[in-house]
């Protein structure tokens, strides 16, 4: 593995051996002194030509946790914005000896091209519509702690997959795994090949989709990629038909768990109640954000050295 590029490139036990690894990071973030020397003298350069807090902040924190330097760039203070290529941006700073670049782009397939063009790690943070796989990641990773294994456990991915490179990570990773995943949302939001590509199942109800849920991953509905394209009536007759409410939430086992890969439209795709109950790993997702980041920087760098 020389890149992070997406999940479809990862086997299943690539996928379980960064889970491991993440694992045992975890017992770092839980020390007065929240460090190790591990990738000391090793720079990362964090690319985000798209906002981002979760992903940025956990990038960086988890580049710092193991003791490498960072450096961080967007779109409006790089080069770009005056109309300098992409990959002369990036080999330009690979020239000032950078070892890993950590790519968020708003077109599909850009951390792929620029893997082409470095002969150093590059990981996608979100590319497009297509990928995210850190996310994957960190997800699995959070349905492990509470589930212990993934074969025969139920995942129904809610929202506008269309458009959700989350949910195509996610579901890549999970059917890896071994877990029954399935999909809910608007038909004009479920992309036909859901089924063959994704191995998931469309349920368009949405009390059907949680009746044997585990666990139920919440998607954002993407303004910023809808364009001027209607794909539901409103915000409001969405939140009625894909909202996860308390009222919802009665059809799912009473044991079933909420995720949600943020930032989360309260009272939309989501009750704000919910999003902070018992029920939920939000907050649990956050903080393995950390964890599966140190563990890809370091194994990635370590075998790349």
């Amino acid at each position: 593995m020389k890149h992070l590029l997406g999940m479809r490139f990862l086997e299943r036990e690539e996928i379980e051996a960064i889970l491991d690894q993440a694992e045992a990071f975890k017992e770092i973030l839980e020390r007065p002194i929240k460090k190790v020397p591990t990738l000391r003298g090793k720079s990362v350069a964090n690319l985000f030509f798209e906002p981002s807090t979760r992903t940025k902040l956990s990038f960086e924190m988890a580049a710092k946790r193991l003791s490498a330097d960072t450096v961080g760039i967007s779109k409006t203070t790089s080069s770009v914005v005056k109309g300098e290529d992409l990959i002369d941006t990036v080999k330009n700073i690979k020239a000032m000896k950078t070892d890993c670049f950590v790519i968020r782009h708003a077109s599909s397939g850009a951390p792929h091209m620029i893997a082409r063009h470095l002969d150093c790690p590059v990981i996608n943070a979100g590319d497009g519509t297509n990928e995210h796989p850190t996310q994957a990641l960190l997800d699995c990773l959070t349905i492990k702690e509470r589930f212990g294994d993934f074969k025969g456990l139920n995942v129904v991915v809610v929202g506008d997959i269309l458009h959700s490179r989350v949910a195509r990570s996610d579901l890549m990773a999970l059917t890896k795994l071994g877990a029954t995943c399935s999909v809910s949302g608007p038909a004009t939001m479920l992309p036909p090949y859901v089924e063959e590509v994704l191995g998931a199942k469309r349920i368009y109800d949405i009390k059907e989709a949680v009746r044997e849920a585990d666990c139920i991953i919440c998607l954002r509905i993407q303004r910023e990629r809808l364009g001027d394209l209607p794909l539901f009536p409103s915000v409001r007759e969405y939140a009625s038909f894909f909202g996860i409410f308390p009222e919802v939430l009665e059809y799912a086992p009473p044991e079933s768990v909420i995720m949600h890969p943020g930032p989360i439209n309260r009272g939309v795709e989501l009750d704000p109640g919910l999003a902070d109950s018992d029920r939920s790993l939000i907050l649990d997702q956050v903080t393995n954000g950390v964890a599966v980041r140190m563990a890809v920087l370091v194994m990635l760098l370590a075998q790349n050295n």
